[in-house]
């Protein structure tokens, strides 16, 4: 096929697509995090109309990914070629230029008040989350469907465990079990319920920064955790990093849907995740998917249950 001689090559439409200092402040930022369009234009303190030409630009010439989860669009850099490799050159450029640094600064802040607000939430739910979760599981039995899924183990710890009620479960599988939660209000009723159980211990932090040594734990869950997380692949990562070689972890969130009224009712980030997606995410934070199940739910949503594996050394270089 002939070529149009006039036409712009690959490259030059690259360069050009980055001939305004905009896009270069977007393409820094969108590198680093993953943004929808109103955070995007919180932080650069821009019009809408004028970010969102300026996004549609860079995303039509192959810079920027994007995706829908209801009503928002989220950017972020490209994981595609030949834009991928175009960033990865520019890069080291970028971190050159000092007048870029407010903007990463600025998008810092906005992701540790989200995570404070997402704490905040969960501080004041607290005392009604029996309530909350019902209006979601209805009467589905999700400690048992856990259960059906753990093994029995040495260690075993619920990533993300509210006020405890999978705990003592838990315990009925484990040695010993280790409770994590963000929220001290959460800890606070898990800790009344289980005042006397010597084999439960609980502990204040996130699924981004589990407060859990490396191969720590046999089995781990994290159940209803990743849909209010920024970057899931992180938390599924930090859970990798917690299990010992050949341990267990168990998946629980919601399969994709459009109630955007979780967003402000549940504190969501994500609406639900695709399978393939969620299996996916697995495979990059360094698991083996085993099974995934969907289990339909009387409020109408669809609850995805995983299983997956961590290889032992030998399993993993074979």
């Amino acid at each position: 096929m002939n070529q149009n001689p006039s036409a712009p090559s690959p490259v030059t439409r690259l360069c050009r697509s980055l001939a305004d200092s905009t896009r270069v402040r977007l393409v820094n930022l969108l590198e680093r995090f993953e943004l929808n369009v109103g955070e995007t234009v919180q932080i650069m303190g821009m019009s809408q109309p004028r970010i969102s030409r300026h996004l549609k630009i860079l995303a039509e010439e192959g810079l920027l990914d994007f995706r829908r989860d209801g009503l928002w669009v989220f950017y972020r850099a490209t994981e595609q070629e030949p834009g991928k490799s175009f960033l990865r050159c520019l890069e080291p450029l970028l971190t050159r230029e000092p007048a870029l640094d407010g903007d990463l600064e600025r998008a810092e802040r906005m992701v540790q008040e989200r995570s404070r607000a997402t704490v905040r939430f969960f501080d004041s739910i607290a005392p009604r989350w029996q309530e909350v979760r019902r209006e979601v599981l209805g009467e589905f039995d999700l400690p048992g469907e856990i259960l059906r899924n753990l093994p029995e183990c040495r260690v075993a710890a619920d990533l993300g465990c509210g006020p405890g009620d999978l705990l003592p479960l838990l315990a009925s599988k484990a040695g010993r079990v280790i409770g994590v939660d963000h929220s001290r209000n959460m800890l606070a009723l898990a800790e009344r319920r289980l005042a006397a159980t010597e084999r439960i211990s609980l502990r204040l932090g996130d699924l981004t920064h589990l407060p859990l040594g490396d191969e720590e734990a046999d089995c781990a869950v994290v159940s209803m955790v990743l849909h209010h997380l920024p970057d899931p692949v992180n938390g599924l990562k930090e859970a990798a990093r917690i299990l010992s070689p050949g341990g267990t972890l168990i998946v629980v969130d919601l399969a994709k849907h459009a109630r955007e009224v979780m967003r402000e009712q549940l504190g969501d980030r994500w609406l639900g995740f695709e399978q393939r997606e969620l299996n996916g995410w697995l495979v990059e934070a360094g698991l083996t998917p085993i099974e995934l199940q969907e289990h339909p739910l009387a409020s109408g949503l669809t609850l995805l249950v995983g299983r997956a594996k961590k290889e032992r050394r030998n399993e993993a270089n074979a």
